[in-house]
């Protein structure tokens, strides 16, 4: 399914409020914790969100767009949010992370992209060439991914808990690799 303004772009703008919505006001407890080596805190993931608002997304749409096939990605540092966790409470992060989606929002629909953007191409330094639509498309599968993150970070608290039912919850399968 290709990227469609009208279908994809209100899940770009839900997401925030959704997060909000979710672990707004939990204790520590459910979003400070990971759930397992190599994995992300809910207060991590908020954070890794607000970080790919502001390096990703909107600075590659803008390589394909400005430069063409002979553009080439930054690469992005999956790690480039670590300060501002630190530095944030998850409260102060879930409004940075709306605002930062709002602003980025109102910017892609200034470009008033049409059908032939979104077979417009670049680089990626890893996976090679890839179109605007591939990317925005990505971005909408990046936030639900991260959306079933932060439920399987909170559901992995009461893995112990639920004892024989473990089996049946999906959500508490061990992390995959990547």
């Amino acid at each position: 399914m290709e990227f469609d303004f009208a279908r994809d772009v209100p899940i770009l703008e839900r997401t925030p409020a959704v997060l909000k919505t979710l672990i707004l006001g939990l204790d520590d407890g459910w979003t400070q914790p990971d759930y397992g080596p190599g994995t992300w805190s809910v207060h991590q993931v908020i954070g890794h969100l607000i970080h790919g608002e502001r390096t990703d997304w909107l600075p590659r749409a803008r390589v394909i767009l400005e430069q063409g096939e002979g553009g080439v990605f930054e690469p992005f540092d999956r790690a480039g949010h670590a300060a501002l966790c630190r530095e944030k409470s998850l409260p102060e992060l879930l409004d940075i992370f709306a605002a930062e989606r709002a602003a980025r929002l109102l910017e892609l629909r200034g470009l008033n992209l049409g059908k032939a953007d979104l077979l417009r191409r670049a680089r990626h330094p890893v996976l090679g060439e890839a179109t605007l639509g591939q990317l925005l498309s990505t971005w909408v599968v990046h936030d639900l991914n991260h959306v079933a993150q932060v439920c399987k970070a909170m559901a992995y608290q009461h893995r112990v808990e639920v004892g024989p039912w473990e089996r049946y919850l999906s959500i508490l399968a061990a992390p995959a690799a990547r």
